[in-house]
C-alpha cells in the first residue's frame, strides 16, 4: 500500500493527545505557586492555591542563551511524573507589536531560528503540548513593512519544521489569535503560510476572554477555510464570563473550565497564568505585564 502525505498527516492528527501521559503537569514554581509559598499567612493564599496555583498552567519561555537546557529540564520534570507539560515559545522578533505591553523578542531571523531550534531540541523525544508564539500571526495586521511580514512567516514556518524534526512526540499548535480579532479566511491563509501542515494544529484565545463556544465556532470556520481540519486548543484560563471587549486586565472576568482533554477541542488549557498582569492597565494600572498580582487572581476567582 502506498502512503500519501495527506494520509500520513491524517494519521498523525488522530494520535491521542495524552496517549503517553497521565494528566497534565502542575508547575510547582508557577508565579501563583511561588506567591502562595512566600505568603502562607495572607488571607488570599488558600483561595489562590486551590483555584489557581494547584492547577496545570502553561510555562512561558522567552530569551535564554541556554533555552534547550531550560526547556529540557522542565519537560524532563514532567516526564518523571509521566505527565504532560504545556509550554509556550514566546520570543518572536517584534513581539507584541500591536499592544507593546510585552514587547521584545529575538533580534532577528537568525537569532530566532537559533533559539527556536534549541527550544525544540530541548523538548526532544518527550511528550509536551507546545504553543508557538502567541499573537504572532494575528499581529501581522499591525505590521506595515512587507519585509517584516515575510520575516515573521519565515520564522514561524521554521519553528514548525524544527518541532516536526526535533520533537516528534510533542503536540504543537501555532497561535491563531482569538474569535474577535482576525477573520477566519485571513487567519487560515496565514496559518498555511506559517507551516500549519507541519504540526498538529493551532491555539486560540491565548490570554484573551472569548467564550469556549465562540472559539470553537471560529476554529470550525478557520478549518473550513483551510480545507481540512487540524486540531485546535483553547485557552480557557480567564473566559468564564466571556469578553467585555477589553483585553488588558478588564474587570468582571472569571476563571474558565480547568484544563482537560476534549471539551469540544483537542484540549482546553490554561495557557495564560491567571493573576499575571496583561500590562499597566485596567484594574492593575501599576502592575507590569508578566508580573503576578494576587488581587487580579482573586478577582478572577470571584468574577469581579
Amino acid at each position: 500500500m502506498r502512503w500519501t502525505a495527506a494520509l500520513l498527516l491524517l494519521i498523525a492528527l488522530a494520535v491521542p493527545v495524552n496517549a503517553a501521559t497521565i494528566g497534565f503537569y502542575v508547575n510547582p514554581d508557577s508565579a501563583p505557586a511561588v506567591w502562595v509559598r512566600n505568603n502562607p499567612n495572607d488571607s488570599r493564599a488558600a483561595a489562590i492555591q486551590s483555584a489557581i496555583a494547584g492547577k496545570p498552567i502553561a510555562r512561558w519561555f522567552g530569551a535564554d542563551p541556554n533555552i534547550g537546557t531550560t526547556v529540557g529540564s522542565y519537560v524532563g520534570a514532567a516526564a518523571s511524573h509521566n505527565q504532560l507539560p504545556v509550554v509556550v515559545a514566546y520570543n518572536i522578533p517584534k513581539r507584541d507589536i500591536c499592544a507593546g505591553e510585552s514587547s521584545g523578542g529575538a533580534s532577528g531571523v537568525g537569532d530566532y531560528e537559533t533559539w527556536i531550534a534549541g527550544f525544540a531540541a530541548g523538548v526532544g523525544s518527550k511528550a509536551a503540548a507546545v504553543v508557538i508564539e502567541p499573537d504572532a500571526l494575528a499581529g501581522i495586521s499591525c505590521m506595515t513593512s512587507s519585509s517584516d511580514i515575510s520575516d515573521r512567516l519565515t520564522e514561524l514556518s521554521f519553528a514548525t519544521q524544527m518541532f516536526q524534526q526535533k520533537a516528534p512526540n510533542a503536540q504543537v499548535y501555532l497561535d491563531a489569535g482569538h474569535a474577535g480579532w482576525i477573520d477566519a479566511s485571513t487567519m487560515a491563509s496565514r496559518l498555511n503560510s506559517a507551516g500549519i501542515h507541519n504540526i498538529r494544529g493551532f491555539a486560540l484565545n491565548v490570554s484573551n476572554f472569548q467564550t469556549t463556544s465562540a472559539s470553537i465556532s471560529y476554529a470550525n470556520s478557520v478549518n473550513a477555510a483551510l480545507g481540512y481540519s487540524p486540531k485546535f486548543v483553547i485557552d480557557t484560563s480567564r473566559n468564564g464570563n466571556g469578553s467585555n471587549g477589553e483585553w488588558c486586565n478588564p474587570a468582571g472576568r472569571k476563571l474558565g473550565t480547568p484544563p482537560q482533554t476534549g471539551g469540544g477541542a483537542d484540549m482546553l488549557l490554561w495557557v495564560k497564568t491567571p493573576g499575571v498582569s496583561d500590562g499597566q492597565c485596567g484594574v492593575a494600572p501599576s502592575t507590569p505585564a508578566g508580573q503576578f498580582n494576587p488581587d487580579l487572581a482573586v478577582r478572577l476567582i470571584n468574577g469581579t
